[in-house]
């Protein structure tokens, strides 16, 4: 973090807001800008902020406590969301972050798909502040707990879930290809809980979606999630068009996980991987077109970035202003930091989300 005093800042002033604006759209401030600090552009989150937080809800009240008898209950409930972020924040006040991480993280994961992958990305934001500093301060603490108390609320599993290596499966591909076998829903209009409530009519749904090869262990589980959010990064160039906005959660809910493993047991990353799977999954069968369109043309975004550096992709995000594209180039910029002989792709990518995607 390059300012953490400006992070610290802006996200004391979220927290005075819902997790949703307008009934049930995402609240993106707290991971904009979360990534806008961390690659150096800290003297935007203020002005970036006063222009967005002017379309945010007020915090719900907290009105029934959420307890250990009645969680269950109060999972997936979005009428509770202030009872789900009162919660999470007297959990995190009495114990360790990771302590309650690790509890409710297998809890919340057959929900990851919820509110369109939204809880998770902000969780995963979330975590990489928490992993960045030595001594974890009162405001990246509390964003945990909206945060979790957000996809608490939100949860709901697919209809047909996918189970990556349960029995009667033999997924034995790897992400580049399981993606393109990932089956798409017959009526792709409407809003993500309409398009996934086709999901088990949808033929191929989930046999289809089930190539991916489960993970022998720890090692191999993050391997493949580190795959798996490339591989959609990259795969945005070409089907980016389908749905510009939705479908950069086919890479940043993956993106989100792999942030989020070096902070959880060891035991939980096979699980891990195979949610990040069904959220990247979903949003692809939802939301990806059929054809490609096509990245290398002449003027088209992959000859348009042959020379540029992480930082001018980024500033060039920053400049655009959308919620989504900081996020979406966010993952790009890991993407290529991992493996920088993809950078002209990842790159590619970013450019395509800024093309397609309205700036703000």
């Amino acid at each position: 973090m390059a300012d953490t005093g400006t992070l610290d800042e802006a996200l004391e002033r979220l927290h005075t807001t819902g997790p949703e604006l307008g009934g049930w759209l995402s609240n993106h401030g707290p991971m904009a800008v979360e990534a806008l600090v961390r690659h150096g552009h800290a003297v935007t989150v203020h002005p970036w902020l006063d222009a967005y937080r002017t379309r945010l809800d007020e915090l719900p009240a907290a009105r029934y406590p959420v307890t250990g008898a009645n969680w269950r209950e109060a999972l997936g409930d979005p009428r509770r969301a202030g009872d789900w972020i009162a919660h999470f924040t007297r959990l995190l006040a009495e114990r360790p972050w990771r302590d309650v991480l690790a509890v409710w993280w297998p809890r919340l994961l057959p929900g990851i798909t919820a509110a369109a992958t939204h809880p998770v990305i902000r969780v995963g934001h979330a975590v990489r502040t928490l992993l960045a500093g030595t001594s974890p301060t009162g405001p990246r603490v509390a964003e945990l707990g909206h945060a979790l108390g957000y996809w608490a609320a939100r949860h709901q599993p697919l209809p047909v879930p996918l189970r990556l290596g349960a029995p009667g499966t033999s997924g034995t591909a790897g992400p580049a290809e399981a993606l393109a076998a990932v089956p798409l829903v017959p009526d792709q209009r409407g809003g993500i809980l309409d398009r996934l409530a086709q999901l088990p009519s949808t033929p191929g749904w989930p046999a289809g979606a089930a190539t991916l090869r489960p993970a022998a262990g720890p090692d191999e589980a993050r391997e493949l999630l580190a795959g798996l959010v490339r591989e959609a990064t990259v795969r945005y160039a070409a089907y980016g068009h389908g749905s510009p906005v939705m479908l950069v959660h086919a890479a940043t809910a993956p993106s989100a996980v792999l942030r989020t493993l070096p902070a959880l047991p060891r035991e939980l990353w096979a699980a891990s991987l195979a949610a990040a799977w069904e959220a990247s999954a979903a949003v692809t069968t939802a939301y990806s077109p059929a054809e490609p369109a096509p990245v290398t043309a002449p003027g088209t975004a992959v000859t348009a970035v042959t020379a540029v550096t992480a930082e001018e992709v980024f500033a060039r995000a920053a400049a655009h202003g959308d919620a989504h594209t900081i996020k979406f180039t966010d993952t790009a910029l890991d993407v290529a930091a991992a493996e920088p002989e993809r950078a002209p792709l990842v790159w590619a990518a970013a450019a395509v989300s800024r093309e397609l995607i309205a700036p703000s």
